[in-house]
């Protein structure tokens, strides 16, 4: 019994590719004991599915109260299990055809109870499927590599982003951050986290390609690292994202991270940017992730 209460404090973590996974993190089963976080996690055929067997059982359970009532409901044979379930549907759903109704206080007060019930329900689950379209979802792809090229005289590490909708992403905002495994004083192994500093961290509108830039200078935490110290230490680069869509006026966050076999050093990103011989200037999407040595 202590095992079994010891197991389920523990979060299990997995280094896959120089990447931590949390097991079980942004599944929708790990949220079960938290419904609306659940609702919003799982799949839309799933949701389908949570919402038929609610459905059928709550009126599975209302037909069994009007059985328990005996002959409580006009024009439904006693007894008979189906004739007070669609009677709970039609009633559930405000239908009511008038071939079948309550003729017995008990039927009654079950009606009003149900009636209810059926119009908080409605609410609850127009309330979901409001939650579930109007989430703001970024549509940002980050290059599959990152490269370490001298910019301006100084070792850079840099990495390009794009917005894949033909929108404005306003006040948008990168972060960019070292996670690595240290040593302190002390002699204790921890995971810690550094803040990169970026030549530009913000821009007034995102709408096409940016290329976001980490000088490797003096006070960088990656200043004097060498590749293979960067894969000893498990490294790992984080970049989130934050704007504002302008298309729906909301926030919205994205994120991507690069491990040491991701970073090309002295190597450069492919350019992208063409000028047509009518003057036009082209943005190539096909070389976004290509890089060349130096």
């Amino acid at each position: 019994m202590k095992s079994r209460t010891r197991r389920s404090h523990q979060v299990k973590i997995h280094v896959e590719n120089g990447r931590f996974q949390i097991e079980g993190m942004n599944t929708w089963f790990s949220y079960w004991r938290d419904p609306y976080h659940l609702v919003l996690t799982l799949p839309w055929t799933g949701v389908a599915a949570f919402i038929f067997v609610i459905y059928l059982g709550i009126n599975v359970g209302f037909a069994l109260l009007y059985m328990l009532g005996g002959d409580s409901v006009a024009n439904a044979t006693p007894g008979a299990f189906w004739d007070y379930f669609f009677f709970s549907v039609q009633t559930f759903a405000s239908i009511g055809y008038g071939a079948m109704y309550p003729q017995t206080f008990y039927s009654n007060t079950l009606v009003t109870i149900e009636a209810i019930s059926g119009l908080l329900a409605i609410a609850i689950l127009a309330g979901l499927a409001f939650a579930r379209f109007s989430r703001s979802t970024a549509r940002v792809v980050f290059s599959k590599i990152a490269v370490i090229t001298p910019h301006e005289g100084v070792p850079t590490l840099s990495f390009r982003a794009a917005n894949k909708r033909r929108n404005l992403i306003l006040e948008a905002q990168m972060r960019a951050y070292l996670f690595r495994d240290e040593e302190t004083a002390e002699g204790q192994h921890i995971r810690r986290i550094h803040d990169l500093a970026l030549v530009r961290s913000q821009t007034p509108g995102f709408a096409l390609t940016w290329l976001v830039l980490h000088p490797i200078d003096q006070f960088s935490p990656l200043y004097g690292i060498t590749p293979e110290e960067m894969i000893e230490s498990n490294c790992v680069i984080q970049v989130n994202l934050s704007g504002i869509d302008e298309t729906v006026t909301q926030v919205l966050h994205d994120r991507h991270s690069y491990v040491p076999q991701e970073i090309l050093w002295n190597h450069r990103f492919v350019d992208i940017v063409h000028k047509t011989p009518d003057g036009h200037r082209v943005i190539d999407y096909a070389h976004f992730h290509d890089s060349e040595p130096l």
